[in-house]
């Protein structure tokens, strides 16, 4: 059976303008139900799951993307991560006795966030995104416009069973022609509504849009839900923490146990496994 979860990439033909729509319904769902989201908290983590997925389209490597916000406002975290490969994962936490705002701004009231890029092999990357727009796509607009100096637009939506989304985007190098392409384009694609991009495919979507354009879509890419937590990893946090802090929490507790914020799959550590990260071999 074909995925319901689907990210394409699309060109304008002749022209410095390039696309990407992506629909998520099994993975969002899946995602969603690891905690109960109040509407507008799932909302909000759709959308920043959908946008992880279009700038990931954008990585010439191998290794992830994450959008993660913080905040002192009803919504505390909020985390959406894709692979290269098209793997998503994502969280929230929030106060769910004053989440009663819709809006990114509300929710998070101040706090900060950023786009981090993480190769598989090399340095880690991370930028601030503004947060003067009151919703997730402009404030994305504006980190492409400021930090990559490339005109990038979103279109971003979610419901409590679908999230999607639509990003165009303007390449170095482009002609006049290419911006009143970009100024025709952007015009249209804001005409777009939630309904249409949450249940229609790719290809009605675009042609509705940009009937009047030569576009060119690429085959459909699947989208799903992978935790990339693991035993080594979550050893490895421990690693991080400290042999003293290791021990302090084995002596007090007989030994150390882990619940993976994306997944909730549970790990334990006894006292041989931390003897055997911080020496090597066991003692006990």
């Amino acid at each position: 059976m074909a995925s319901r979860d689907q990210f394409q990439r699309f060109i304008f033909e002749d022209s410095q303008v390039r696309g990407a729509w992506v629909k998520l319904n099994d993975s969002y769902s899946e995602i969603g139900s690891q905690a109960p989201y109040p509407a507008s908290v799932r909302r909000m983590l759709g959308e920043s799951l959908v946008a992880s997925v279009l700038m990931s389209s954008t990585l010439k490597f191998e290794g992830t993307l994450s959008l993660q916000a913080q905040g002192d406002g009803p919504l505390r975290t909020l985390m959406a991560e894709c692979s290269h490969d098209r793997f998503i994962r994502g969280l929230a936490r929030y106060d769910e006795h004053a989440v009663t705002e819709d809006s990114l701004n509300a929710l998070l009231g101040e706090g900060r966030m950023a786009i981090t890029i993480s190769p598989d092999k090399g340095q880690r990357y991370q930028g601030v995104v503004p947060r003067e727009e009151e919703n997730l796509a402009g404030c994305l607009e504006e980190y492409f416009e400021r930090s990559e100096q490339i005109p990038t637009s979103f279109f971003l939506f979610a419901d409590e069973n679908c999230s999607a989304g639509l990003m165009l985007q303007k390449l170095p190098g482009d002609t006049e022609q290419d911006s009143d392409l970009w100024d025709r384009l952007n015009h249209l694609a804001s005409t777009v509504e939630a309904e249409e991009l949450l249940t229609l495919d790719s290809e009605t979507v675009l042609h509705r849009l940009f009937n009047e354009e030569t576009v060119r879509l690429f085959d459909a890419e699947p989208v799903a839900f992978r935790c990339s937590c693991s035993r080594e990893r979550t050893l490895g946090a421990l690693e991080s923490i400290g042999k003293e802090e290791c021990y302090s929490i084995l002596d007090e507790q007989g030994s150390i146990e882990m619940d993976c914020q994306f997944c909730h799959q549970h790990y334990r550590f006894d006292r041989n496994d931390i003897d055997h990260l911080f020496t090597g071999h066991t003692l006990h």
